[in-house]
């Protein structure tokens, strides 16, 4: 009987000191027609397979915002954002007025880019022509919506009385514009979305990618360097006329500033050592690069477990 007591006495030991040892991460993404979604669950399969001790698990969520304010709860979770909707939350701006965020920078990921989408026969072939439209400008709660409303602004229209403004997320906008609800639709994300490429190879649909990056200048004078002028290449979308000049943001990997500098620091090397896992699932990681991880890359601070990892690389962020 003392033998059967002591070895549960020590089976229950360890259960405890693995409990103490096992790391429960989420991982905030986004819609499920978008890259967020899929990217997130190849990095929680990384995560979980190569980090001792660490299940990670990915989310569906709204996408940026949505994921800024998880990363604030104070569970622990890692987040994709953009990294407009990043610096708001930083400094407690815009969506997040009043309620700041202390968010850090773990890795730059991949550039976001912004579609603005319509269909042959809807009347929508410059970025004018949305004005008295029906437009679905994003989900509640992603980023897609923060940059729909800032070109609509740096255009010199009003989001709430120049157009008929729905909410949706990219595969209830593709749907939508199928079915004649909604004449185009604001998307901001990576090479290529799925629920685009549905859009484009849908019999008797062809796909007009509007323009935009004449508007870069106007957003960038009123909220910082954040936006680039970019092209969508011709070859990424059936059906396109040719490169779709647009708007770009960089999207980053962030975290709060009391996750642990180790768990920051593994989280990072793990997705570097197993970047080709993550490629498998989606092509845009293979924008995680080493030389893209710059001080000034992110408008928010740099955690110092990432600050680490990328010193230990010969790359200085602070």
């Amino acid at each position: 009987m003392k033998f059967i007591r002591n070895l549960l006495l020590g089976l229950s030991a360890a259960a405890l000191a693995f409990a103490a040892l096992a790391q429960n991460i989420s991982i905030a993404t986004g819609g499920t027609g978008g890259v967020y979604y899929p990217m997130g669950g190849g990095l929680a399969a990384v995560l979980s397979k190569y980090v001792p001790g660490m299940q990670a698990t990915a989310e569906v969520t709204g996408g940026s915002v949505d994921n800024l304010k998880l990363v604030g709860s104070g569970k622990p979770y890692v987040g994709f954002s953009m990294s407009d909707a990043a610096q708001d939350a930083f400094k407690g701006e815009d969506k997040f007025k009043g309620n700041k965020v202390q968010v850090r920078t773990l890795m730059v990921l991949y550039p976001n880019r912004m579609h603005l989408v319509s269909i042959d026969g809807k009347g929508v072939n410059k970025f004018a022509d949305i004005k008295g439209k029906r437009i679905s400008t994003g989900s509640p709660g992603s980023a897609t919506e923060v940059m729909a409303f800032r070109l609509i602004e740096a255009a010199g229209m009003d989001k709430d009385k120049d157009m008929k403004r729905e909410r949706l997320s990219v595969a209830e906008s593709v749907n939508a514009l199928k079915d004649g609800k909604i004449d185009a639709f604001f998307w901001v994300g990576g090479l290529p979305t799925a629920a685009v490429s549905d859009l484009a190879n849908t019999p008797g649909t062809k796909i007009k990618m509007v323009d935009h990056d004449e508007l870069v200048p106007a957003m960038n004078k009123k909220y910082g360097n954040l936006y680039v002028k970019d092209a969508i290449p011709k070859a990424t979308y059936k059906g396109m006329d040719g490169d779709n000049r647009q708007a770009t943001v960089q999207n980053i990997l962030v975290a709060h500033e009391s996750m642990d500098d180790k768990t920051a620091y593994n989280i990072v090397k793990a997705m570097f050592d197993h970047k080709a896992d993550i490629v498998a699932v989606h092509k845009e990681a293979e924008n995680f690069r080493l030389e893209n991880q710059k001080k000034d890359a992110s408008p928010v601070p740099w955690h110092p477990g990432a600050v680490k990892y990328f010193a230990e690389k010969g790359i200085k962020l602070n």
